[in-house]
């Protein structure tokens, strides 16, 4: 079927005369993955301090059972990409989701820590399979003319997640007073995951196999039937063909990722990802709640703030998503890591200076903002962008581990620094990485907003720099 449709190579392609709602209905199945990935990794916030207490846990096992999903992550993220090309990617999405809901179940019944870290580790590898498997099904289910901002979709998704669970940990944490919560409130924080981690995996018997791997394992007629319904008849057969071209352009080898220009490519992404994390986000994030009450808040006032805090990240990630192609990325990352290492030194001061808790809930909201608009999303887009079209997948797949772990050690350590040098030292040292960030951001990354993928390789290898230079 496919060497008949070759014979089309060239021309116009047919116009689009798919359904746009099935194709948004595929789309929210699969950022479903999303929400669980946002909702899984920031249902802790709400519920560690509740854990420390009825587990008696040091300021270092803290870390370990706030951070120990992480590792599963990096994992899952290693794992996720050659497991899709095995199994395809609807298989792997359902198996997340069977993971995420008996990470839920698991991590609401454990009798030791020991227990509630296996459960929250398999929570990692569906968040890890989610992160790369989701984005990727989306894309290769949607037309060109809107795959941006359907694939865009995904991180509203997480973020929105992550709205939802602290609404979720607020609501259950107003049942009962403290005690309740330190011998059974954390226990539905966690369990609340149960419900979304089945509505995803019933509702994605409802969507079928990416067309882009059915066609990459030799099965023709199913890609067509798919793209049949997503794209229309006729140009359908366009995108078979279209596919088959370029898959065979993605045989990038690790060897070739540490070729010379490769290599510099790789270390530039993967130092990147680095910076993103060790600028203490998620120092902030998985610890909202903590740093809140440390400053004065009530424990319902601090989960309250929380909110606040992830709703804040979710509108200024809209606005980042709005602003990118019009102010370009490494403005955005120069603009935004600035905020950053002003907002950490000013919440710093505010517990140096032990100042009222409205000053704290003020300055975390000014640098989740800033996280929000540029180095969260932005980094994201500047990573995908960035690698050649061979070793896209491989390369991306390196960054988003080394991501992982770099995540895991600022959230392993966090509570240990703020034990031992106090929250004010802490946040100064990750305002100090922020300026690590504005200097690497500064003499490494190149703007690529306006560019083609092809302008963008040959930049990095050194081909065209003179005439990139002149534009």
């Amino acid at each position: 079927m496919i060497a008949h449709v070759q014979s089309n190579f060239g021309a116009e392609p047919p116009p689009y005369q798919g359904r746009t709602g099935y194709v948004l209905l595929l789309t929210v199945v699969a950022a479903l993955g999303g929400l669980l990935f946002g909702y899984d990794t920031a249902v802790i916030a709400g519920a560690i301090d509740y854990l420390t207490e009825h587990f008696r846990l040091s300021p270092e096992l803290k870390g370990w059972a706030t951070s120990n999903i992480l590792l599963g992550c990096a994992l899952g993220a290693a794992v996720a990409g050659p497991l899709a090309d095995y199994l395809g990617r609807r298989w792997v999405l359902v198996l997340a989701a069977i993971f995420f809901a008996i990470s839920a179940v698991g991590t609401a019944i454990p009798a030791t820590l020991t227990q509630f870290v296996l459960a929250r580790m398999l929570g990692g590898l569906a968040v890890g399979a989610a992160a790369i498997v989701s984005p990727l099904y989306i894309a290769e289910i949607s037309p060109a003319h809107l795959r941006g901002r359907l694939v865009a979709l995904q991180q509203i998704a997480i973020i929105s997640g992550m709205v939802v669970v602290a609404v979720v940990n607020w609501l259950i944490a107003l049942q009962g007073d403290h005690a309740w919560n330190v011998v059974t409130g954390w226990r539905w924080m966690f369990g609340s995951e149960t419900l979304p981690a089945v509505l995803f995996l019933a509702c994605l018997t409802l969507v079928p196999e990416s067309p882009r791997w059915l066609i990459k394992m030799g099965r023709t007629e199913e890609a067509l039937a798919v793209l049949t319904r997503l794209a229309g008849a006729e140009r359908a057969k366009w995108e078979a063909e279209d596919i088959q071209r370029t898959v065979a352009e993605e045989t990038g080898r690790l060897s070739e990722l540490l070729r010379p220009g490769y290599r510099r490519i790789l270390v530039i992404g993967v130092i990147l990802a680095i910076l993103q994390q060790v600028t203490g986000i998620n120092a902030i994030v998985y610890y909202t709640p903590s740093i809140f009450r440390s400053s004065g808040s009530t424990d319902i006032w601090a989960l309250f703030w929380t909110i606040i805090t992830q709703a804040v990240n979710l509108s200024f990630t809209l606005v980042a998503i709005a602003v990118v192609d019009r102010l370009g990325r490494k403005p955005l990352l120069l603009l935004t890591s600035t905020a950053m290492g002003i907002s950490l030194v000013l919440l710093g001061w505010a517990f140096y200076r032990q100042l009222p808790n409205a000053w704290v809930v003020v300055f975390i909201q000014l640098y989740m903002a800033s996280f929000a608009v540029g180095m969260g999303p932005v980094v994201w887009v500047v990573l995908a962008e960035m690698f050649p079209t061979r070793t896209r997948g491989l390369a991306m797949g390196i960054a988003t581990v080394a991501l992982w772990l770099a995540d895991f050690l600022i959230t392993q350590t966090a509570p240990m620094m703020y034990a031992a040098w106090g929250p004010a030292s802490a946040f100064w040292t990750y305002a100090v990485m922020c300026v690590a960030c504005l200097v690497f951001v500064l003499l490494f990354v190149p703007e690529t907003k306006g560019k083609t993928l092809e302008e963008i390789e040959r930049s990095f290898l050194g081909l065209g720099v003179a005439a990139s230079r002149n534009r």
